[in-house]
Formats: structure tokens, C-alpha cells, sequence
């Protein structure tokens, strides 16, 4: 019998929490965006178009990042308060490589790490 490999993600613009759930245990990975404050405050000094380019370019890597992971897993939960969950869905459904998984996103707010472990265990039950 195969194995399921279930992966929530609780994302915003910024950071990632990658959580794999297996045998009820959780085991947590974390993807960061390289568009930071800092960042965006630098390039905006030069030119915004510039600053619109540079973030472009940094989600772009950023959902390529977490796209590579779930590529590795059957069942995958996008969850987290912005749109960050349905750009990066709508970017996976194009890909062809993500035909065989199943992926849903849902809306929630702000968690600490252990709400965000309960939301995983329990969409997954």
C-alpha cells in the first residue's frame, strides 16, 4: 500500500511554514521570501519601477521554492490570511506536474505554530 504524504503550508507573501504530517507527528520546514523591508526600501530608493521588478522576480523564486516541495507530496493544504495561497495555486494549476495532487487552500487568520499543527491534523483526520 502506498503511503500518503499530506503537507500543510500556512503562507503569506514573506514566509512559508511547511508542515508534513505523518502518523500524526509533524515535522516543520520553513521557506522565507527574499523581498524584505530592507529590500524593498533600498530598490524604492533607486526607482520603483526597479522595485516592482525586484519583487516580482523575489515571489516568483519564492513560489518556485515551495512549488518544488510539493511536488513530493499527495495531499497539500494552502492556508494562511493573504493571497499569497490562491497566487501560488493558480501559478501550480498551469503546471502539469501538480495534475496528480491534490491541493486546496483555505483562509485563516494569524496562528502560533501549534494552532497552525491543529489546523493540519485536523483537515487531514
Amino acid at each position: 500500500m502506498k503511503q500518503i504524504k499530506q503537507l500543510g503550508i500556512w503562507m503569506d507573501h514573506s514566509n512559508a511554514f511547511l508542515m508534513e504530517l505523518t502518523n500524526d507527528v509533524i515535522v516543520e520546514k520553513t521557506v522565507n521570501s527574499e523581498f524584505t523591508p530592507y529590500e524593498k526600501e533600498f530598490t524604492l530608493e533607486k526607482s520603483e519601477r526597479m522595485m516592482h521588478n525586484k519583487e516580482q522576480q523575489d515571489q516568483a523564486s519564492y513560489y518556485k521554492k515551495i512549488g518544488d516541495v510539493i511536488k513530493n507530496y499527495n495531499k497539500v493544504i494552502l492556508f494562511g490570511p493573504t493571497d499569497a495561497k490562491l497566487e501560488l495555486l493558480n501559478l501550480i494549476r498551469v503546471g502539469h506536474q501538480f495534475e496528480n495532487i491534490m491541493i486546496e487552500a483555505r483562509n485563516a487568520d494569524k496562528m502560533t505554530a501549534h494552532q497552525m499543527h491543529d489546523f493540519v491534523k485536523e483537515y487531514f483526520k
